[in-house]
């Protein structure tokens, strides 16, 4: 009984290293997309074309810095082709003249990153120096239209040759999408936006 006890533990063991452990990723992966779905609006809700509605574009935002940290350039892409989906949803017809300049040419900025990210599937690398960017741009949106719900900016001073970088997240809990799982808790909350 001890034998053959051990003998499925075994098993179990090189199956799961076999798959490299991928199979735990796709379960992250999935959960985040769940949380992504339920959080995102639905494309015919009303909500997702009432003027300066950024939460769906904030929900692809926080999968693509999930995806990030996950190690997952596929679904990086696939959370910058949301961005690029929802970017035309969000109504700055009632914006001041100056807020919705500031909002064009941030959404022009935010649909040149997002597909350089989905167009770089293979160079995860690449996707997360357009993150630090993206990152910025929603910075922006937060601090000039303010959100819906908590966001924090959280800052890892080693990215970029420790020039460092940050990301909003909805959480204070660190995955940090620069470095994902290599340094998957270097960073540190700098400022609550509301």
């Amino acid at each position: 009984m001890k034998h053959l006890f051990l003998g499925l533990i075994a098993s179990s063991v090189l199956a799961l290293t076999a798959c490299g452990g991928n199979a735990e990723k796709k379960s992250e992966s999935a959960e985040h997309s769940d949380h992504a779905s339920q959080t995102a609006p639905v494309a015919n809700d009303a909500t997702s074309t009432e003027q300066g509605n950024f939460s769906e574009l904030y929900a692809h935002y926080e999968h693509l810095t999930f995806a990030l940290s996950s190690d997952n350039d596929k679904e990086a892409a696939n959370a910058a082709n949301g961005m690029l989906e929802a970017l035309p949803k969000v109504k700055s017809d009632g914006f001041s003249a100056e807020d919705k300049t500031t909002y064009e040419d941030i959404a022009a900025d935010i649909q040149e990153h997002a597909e350089h990210i989905s167009d770089n599937v293979g160079n995860i690398a690449h996707q997360r120096e357009h993150l630090v960017t993206l990152s910025k741009d929603f910075y922006d949106i937060a601090k000039t239209f303010g959100t819906e719900k908590p966001l924090y900016k959280v800052f890892c001073s080693m990215y970029d040759d420790n020039k460092g970088a940050y990301w909003l997240s909805d959480s204070k809990e660190i995955k940090n999408p620069y470095y994902g799982e290599g340094m998957l808790t270097c960073g540190e909350v700098q400022e609550e936006l509301m």
